[in-house]
């Protein structure tokens, strides 16, 4: 069977993400004030990251859509969609998991807890609209729609902690974490990006296959068999 161009991209995210996973797990020392928690963050930001990548790239396919009425872009549209969802849904059970043993709490309508639930929530409003609407060409349309002002939580999201006082960290860097769990993140970070990318593509593949199934047969042919 003949691999794809991005079979080999998945396969390389695959061994770096379970390089990185077992680096954050066994091989980097505990944070001073967080000890063995800060151990989640080694899934939770490489997703927080990817998924913003992820609807921006569902953000793209809506916008190309709109603009050029071309279905690769409604299918660029739907896999990234359902891959940041994926993604989206990760990050906030992580989220929970770190948030209770460090601020006491799985949820708190905190400014950057608060978008991130409207941004996951809308783009998988996004994905049960694609399921409700039958015709193809309005579900494209009306999804594209949707999808671009699902998108605006996008930015604010990755802001959020940058223009409102919250209980959630600010943005890390490497001048603000240690380079053992720096290095490791950003191991993560590329292993996630990698992954995703492969699935998206492959998702993509998909929904190129059911829109072109979609497609109606040329009324040429159809003239040819009446006759």
């Amino acid at each position: 069977m003949k691999l794809a161009w991005e079979d080999p991209i998945g396969g390389v995210g695959l061994v770096l993400l379970l390089v990185g996973e077992y680096m954050g797990l066994f091989a980097t020392p505990n944070e001073q004030m967080m000890g063995d928690v800060v151990r989640i963050l080694y899934v939770h930001v490489p997703a927080a990251w990817v998924s913003l990548l992820a609807f921006s790239a569902a953000f793209i396919g809506a916008a190309g859509y709109l603009f050029s009425g071309r279905k690769v872009f409604d299918s660029v549209l739907e896999a990234s969609a359902e891959v940041g969802v994926v993604l989206g849904v990760l990050l906030m059970i992580t989220g929970a998991l770190f948030a209770r043993p460090t601020w006491g709490v799985y949820w708190t309508w905190d400014a950057r807890l608060t978008s991130t639930a409207i941004m996951v929530l809308t783009f998988f409003g996004v994905l049960v609209l694609r399921s409700l609407v039958e015709d193809p060409d309005r579900r494209a349309t009306w999804s594209a729609v949707v999808s671009i002002f699902a998108a605006i939580n996008v930015p604010i999201t990755y802001y959020s902690v940058d223009w409102w006082r919250s209980i959630h960290q600010m943005q890390s860097s490497a001048e603000t974490i240690s380079k053992p769990i720096h290095n490791v993140l950003m191991l993560n970070a590329l292993a996630l990006v990698l992954v995703t990318a492969w699935l998206v593509v492959k998702r993509w593949r998909l929904a190129r296959l059911h829109a072109l199934a979609e497609e109606p047969e040329p009324l040429s042919d159809m003239g040819e068999e009446v006759a």
